[in-house]
Parts: C-alpha cells; structure tokens; sequence
C-alpha cells in the first residue's frame, strides 16, 4: 500500500496596490495587516462555516480550556479566583466573559422551561403570586405561571390579578400609574406572558448591575487587618473577580436545578450551592471558619435585601415597558 503525502502550500499574500489605505483607519498599509489598527487588508465577506466558527470561538470556546474552566467553576470552590490573581489566565475563560456567557445560557434555559424560579410566590391567601408594594396582599397579586390558562374556566381570580403601588398620588407617579392600569385591563395571559418576557428579557441586565454591589459588599465585610492576612484580597477589582466567579457558579447550579427536575439532584444541588459559597470565601480570603461564617452572613443579608428590590424592579420594567 503506497501512501501519499501531499504538501500543504502556504496561502496566497494579497497583493497590495501601491498607495492602498486602510479601510477601517486610513492609515497607508503595505502588507497583509494594518500596523496602525491591525485590520486585515484583504477584505472578503466570510463563509457561514468561516462565521459560525468565529462566533463560536470567540464568545462560547467549546475547547479544552472551557471544560477546565467549567471544572474548576463547579467543583472547586474559589479555585478560578485564585488563579486568576495568581497570574495564571491564559489557560481559562476570562472572569468576565464566563460571567456574560452563563447568564445568557440561564435566561435561555429559562424560556426553553417556561419557568423562572423564584418569581413564583406565596400569597396570604396560598395563591401563587408575587406581593409588590401594596398594603393588601390579595390586591397586589400578580399570578405568575406559564401554564396556558385559556381551557380553565374562568374564576374570580382572574378579576384579581391587578398591581397596586401605595402612594400613587404624587405627578411625578402618573406616568407609572397609567401603565400599571394599561397592565390591570389585560387578561390574565396577557399579564403572564408580559412579566415572563420582560423578565427573561431584562434579567441579564439586572444580574450585571448586581454583580458591582456584591464586589463593594464583600469590600465592606474585608475592611482591614491588613498585616495579619498579607494575602487576602484587597482591591476592588479582585473582589469583582471573586464576584464574577460566584455569580458564575450560581448561573451554572440554577441552569441544571432548572434543567434537571429530579428531587435528589435539586436537593444536592442546593447543599452544595450553600457550601460551595462558604468554601469560596475561605478559600480565597482566608482566615478562621467564625470570621467566615459572620462575613458570608453580612454579605448574603444585604445582597439578598438588594436582590430582593432588584427582582421587584425587574417585574415592574417589564410591565411598564412593553
């Protein structure tokens, strides 16, 4: 059997015109690439394989590097964290980018379930809804479920599903005031399919807004003793990576509680979830498990107080703004 090699040739260089400029800058170019910008000079409109496989590399990376990252995100606690201050980088998925990345794929796993947990509330009167700002319970009620309520027949709850807001007299309140009764005169469906969509819609961008509030949380919690942990995180910006990182691991614990619903693996879902945190903390800042335990406890008081305003102003963007 004869076995034949043929030899890879090297790619055409585009031939450059004398005088040719750059067209992203205008900087004169003389080779393949732009040395002011850095653009290519041989510009072509890619293949759907070239662009897909662009898209995919640049924003999703399903090589190597992204399963060691995911690895290291879920099992062990912290780990990215100190690598990253470590210096060592190159060989996992940038803090950031894995923070975009997961939050996007939960809020897909979202529509694909039709559910969000944690929208889903108790009433006073054991309805599920979501209790807004009002004074009674029962008239704040918003039913939030993705189930299609049009072969049910028809109950006074339907007449209920109404948001009322306390203080709604002040002029600079009226704009809202008229919302809210556009949004009482839908139908219950109506209602529903509105809070869901203005939810997954607006919900990356309230998850970005709250990540800069745990990284000044856990700032607060860390002030001080300086020389007796030399190591410990001091600056702002490693206490965003922290924060990216734990956000990160909670986007990724929600998507399989909210893809996999079997009892036993939730319920090591959420042990875990409680641990991986408290494991997190220790292993990156340090110090003893009491000092730990009251920090973790500062911090997840007021994130979850901050949490809570966050997912309430979350539902009533998406009802005001259609």
């Amino acid at each position: 059997m004869r076995l034949r090699f043929r030899r890879a040739m090297p790619a055409t260089p585009p031939i450059i015109e004398p005088g040719a400029t750059c067209a992203n800058c205008g900087a004169a170019v003389v080779g393949p690439y732009c040395a002011t910008c850095g653009q290519e000079t041989a510009l072509a409109l890619p293949t759907a394989r070239a662009f897909l496989r662009e898209a995919a590399g640049r924003y999703v990376a399903l090589d190597g590097r992204t399963w060691r990252t995911l690895a290291g995100l879920f099992f062990r606690p912290g780990f990215l964290t100190r690598e990253y201050l470590a210096g060592r980088r190159r060989r996992y998925v940038r803090p950031g980018r894995l923070f975009l990345v997961l939050a996007l794929a939960l809020f897909a796993v979202f529509r694909l379930v039709g559910n969000v947990p944690g929208l889903i509330a108790q009433t006073n009167d054991g309805k599920p809804g979501i209790v807004v700002g009002a004074a009674d319970p029962s008239r704040a009620k918003i039913v939030v479920s993705t189930k299609d309520r049009a072969s049910a027949p028809k109950t006074d709850e339907d007449d209920d599903i109404n948001l009322m807001v306390d203080d709604m007299n002040a002029p600079f309140l009226h704009p809202l005031k008229t919302r809210l009764e556009a949004f009482n005169h839908l139908s219950s469906q109506q209602k529903t399919e509105q809070i869901f969509n203005g939810t997954l819609r607006y919900g990356p961008y309230a998850l970005v807004a709250l990540l800069p509030v745990f990284a000044a949380l856990v700032q607060l919690a860390y002030v001080g003793r300086a020389r007796r942990y030399p190591q410990r995180p001091r600056r702002y910006a490693a206490h965003l990576v922290f924060g990216a990182h734990v956000h990160a691991f909670l986007f990724l614990a929600v998507l399989l509680f909210a893809a996999i619903p079997l009892g036993p693996v939730r319920a090591a879902l959420s042990l875990w979830i409680a641990t991986y945190l408290l494991l997190s903390i220790k292993n990156v800042y340090g110090g003893g498990w009491i000092g730990v335990l009251l920090r973790a406890g500062f911090i997840g008081i007021f994130y979850l107080f901050v949490f809570a305003i966050a997912m309430a102003g979350l539902i009533l963007v998406a009802i005001t703004l259609r």
